[in-house]
């Protein structure tokens, strides 16, 4: 398995990957917004400063990690993980990669926002070092903001 730095020829893989992984979710009220997403909508953010880091396994798509980078946050959403190649460490990888550009870009920290209504999210980003930075709404759903600081005396 290797993870690579997507581009924007890489769309159609993401939606792929991330439709299969929040499917479970087109029945929460209200459904997760990435089952509205199509490729096009993911060509055009990769070319608007959007990033993504695609898990491959003889080549084929099975993990994708979106992410923006500003000058004090690294912010990753659509963390997705194939349903049948879940409990591997997937996710966890596509995280340590996120560190690692973040540390090499000295941006502090790495956010996230998870559903409370999803506490095994939760619970596995606590396991990493996260900690909820903040309670907010958003669309009408209860989200915690989630931080985890890169460097030593940070919070």
């Amino acid at each position: 398995m290797n993870i690579i730095e997507a581009t924007e020829q890489d769309a159609a893989a993401i939606h792929l990957v991330m439709i299969a992984a929040f499917r479970e979710y087109e029945k929460a009220l209200p459904p997760s917004s990435a089952l509205d997403e199509t490729v096009l909508s993911i060509h055009n953010q990769l070319l608007n400063g959007e990033q993504a880091l695609l898990s491959l396994e003889n080549s084929q798509p099975i993990g994708v990690v979106r992410y923006t980078l500003q000058s004090n946050v690294l912010s990753f959403f659509r963390l997705s993980v194939l349903p049948e190649k879940r409990g591997q460490g997937i996710a966890i990888l596509l995280l340590n990669e996120l560190e690692t550009i973040a540390i090499k870009a000295a941006v502090p920290f790495l956010q996230c926002k998870v559903r409370v209504s999803v506490p095994k999210n939760i619970a596995l980003y606590q396991s990493l070092g996260y900690s909820i930075k903040e309670e907010q709404m958003s669309r009408g759903i209860p989200i915690v903001l989630m931080e985890k600081p890169l460097f030593p005396n940070i919070t």
